[in-house]
């Protein structure tokens, strides 16, 4: 079954261009090393909670948008070695990152079910 990375960030409403061409980038790089498919989807209706959300997840500020996105792997030892890989590569180093990482969450979950899954 595959194997699927998650991740919430808060991005500057100003930054959203420079958001939209970093992930294209990242995206490129990670497909190179074996993910299948990656989404990122800017925050449209995003609710604020009673106890929690993801706007208090990743400390959304004035001006922020929530970011949620997630990238796709065949499986888990595929996803080890490919982000491995990734993080070597030149094209993925933080320096042009236009969010602040400190307050991204991320995680990697095993694909329990899929209803697009044939």
């Amino acid at each position: 079954m595959s194997y699927v990375d998650g991740f919430v960030m808060a991005v500057s409403n100003a930054n959203m261009q420079a958001f939209e061409e970093s992930a294209a980038r990242v995206a490129s790089v990670l497909k190179e090393y074996g993910a299948t498919r990656v989404v990122d989807c800017w925050g449209d209706d995003v609710p604020d909670g009673k106890l929690t959300d993801f706007k208090a997840a990743v400390k959304c500020e004035v001006l922020e948008t929530v970011v949620f996105a997630w990238v796709e792997w065949p499986s888990k030892k595929v996803r080890d070695e490919g982000n491995a890989k990734a993080m070597q590569d030149s094209r993925m180093q933080p320096a042009g990152m236009p969010f602040d990482g400190k307050r991204m969450i991320f995680g990697g979950f095993e694909v329990l079910a899929d209803s697009a899954a044939k």
